[in-house]
């Protein structure tokens, strides 16, 4: 029996995947559990519209991203820190301190979504990656001063 996986169920299948399994399997497990339903033309159709619509989405999401990634890509964040002698900075700049300033800016950025490759301790300008989206990233500017 051939049926169409509306859930992803672990070693087996992805939701919107075709397999041809067993009847009983098919019927007292994938069926009977919500996992799988029958393959027909109505059920087909439906999982198209449903890879159509997530197709779209993707493409939404992903324009938002390149026109979020423009505007950071032109900012600069300024960041007042306390130095030592030879301007030797306390501390460094932390994830948490770009993503409270950036919401000040007015953008909701995770502090997840940003790449530090080695900590913001010197002065001067330094540049961190952010994820936006999957393969969308930006690269902020952010300047330390005395």
């Amino acid at each position: 029996m051939k049926v169409i996986f509306i859930k992803d169920l672990k070693k087996q299948a992805k939701k919107g995947d075709i397999k041809e399994v067993k009847d009983g399997y098919a019927e007292n497990f994938l069926i009977k559990n919500g996992y799988a339903t029958p393959l027909t033309e109505k059920n087909l159709e439906k999982v198209k519209e449903e890879k159509e619509a997530k197709k779209k989405e993707e493409i939404e999401l992903t324009k938002q991203a390149e026109e979020l990634k423009q505007t950071l890509e032109k900012i600069t964040l300024i960041f007042k820190v306390k130095t030592g002698e030879h301007d030797k900075v306390f501390g460094s700049v932390s994830p948490k301190q770009i993503k409270e300033e950036l919401l000040k800016k007015g953008y909701k950025i995770d502090k997840k979504q940003i790449e530090l490759t080695t900590s913001l301790q010197s002065l001067g300008f330094h540049k961190v990656m952010i994820t936006l989206y999957k393969e969308v990233k930006a690269e902020l500017k952010v300047q330390l001063v005395k």
